[in-house]
């Protein structure tokens, strides 16, 4: 058995811990259309001193009910393009593959500030074009094409810096393809769910998943994040694409924090 995967003590505080951790991701995966990654990661690291490698493995499991639950809140209002999601997942399973490849190869804190440099400009963007509801995502042969390189583009940047598929999905979707916001969120959690199967599999073998603590923030997400879709669909586009400003630009420092740290370490 790997360190990382070394029995922790499972007190009522891990079990506290964990629902809570999956109450907010659920709650913004659902609002945002995004994994919640970025809240379950930090959290386990924080709360209940989960290695790095231990609490993304432990997330990615945690992402596939929260996932499923939110496309199928979605889908109900009818905001899922499902032929798009899985062209998306299929180019982002084959990106992520070509990430962890080079992620020996590039220099991890020039990706970082590249990285958040490209929110940066997303979230000035989203103050900008302000996505129409009645707008869809037609299947044409440019946009099959885009939506395979935006596939590949998302799984390469998940390998090298472990980033979610939505953060880059949701804007990508609205701002390339036209898309609605809500029909970006929906295909977005839809795209993740094979995406996070896939590599979950692989976590489970190298011993990187906690199952208890995967299984408690999974159930404990997927009671919120329905709640997250329903507040999405009462809020007008330009509330949704603010709070998903103030939500990106919390990811943002974040990674320059991460580069920041790594620069002082060296």
């Amino acid at each position: 058995m790997s360190e990382a995967a070394a029995p922790r003590r499972r007190d009522a505080r891990f079990v506290l811990s964990c629902i809570g951790v999956g109450l907010a991701a659920g709650l913004l995966s659902g609002l945002f259309g995004v994994g919640g990654g970025t809240v379950i990661v930090p959290m386990l690291v924080l709360l209940l001193r989960f290695d790095q490698r231990l609490a993304a493995g432990t997330s990615l499991a945690a992402i596939v009910p929260t996932a499923a639950v939110g496309v199928v809140s979605y889908a109900v209002h009818g905001s899922v393009a499902w032929i798009p999601a899985l062209i998306l997942a299929a180019g982002a399973v084959v990106g992520a593959q070509i990430g962890t490849w080079l992620l020996a190869r590039l220099p991890q804190n020039a990706l970082r500030w590249g990285f958040v440099a490209f929110l940066a400009v997303v979230i000035v963007m989203l103050f900008v074009v302000v996505p129409s509801r009645d707008a869809e995502l037609a299947l044409t042969l440019g946009s099959i094409i885009g939506l395979v390189a935006l596939g590949l583009f998302t799984g390469i940047m998940a390998g090298l810096l472990g980033v979610g598929g939505g953060v880059i999905v949701v804007p990508a979707l609205m701002f390339l393809f036209g898309t609605s916001d809500l029909i970006a969120k929906g295909t977005s959690l839809l795209m993740m769910i094979p995406t996070a199967v896939s590599g979950t599999v692989g976590n489970l073998r190298r011993g990187n998943v906690d199952l208890l603590g995967a299984g408690l923030v999974g159930v404990a997400a997927c009671t919120t994040t329905a709640v997250g879709a329903w507040l999405a669909t009462l809020m007008s586009p330009l509330v949704a694409n603010i709070l998903f400003a103030v939500f990106l630009a919390f990811i943002a420092v974040q990674m320059a924090v991460k580069a920041i740290r790594a620069r002082r370490a060296r």
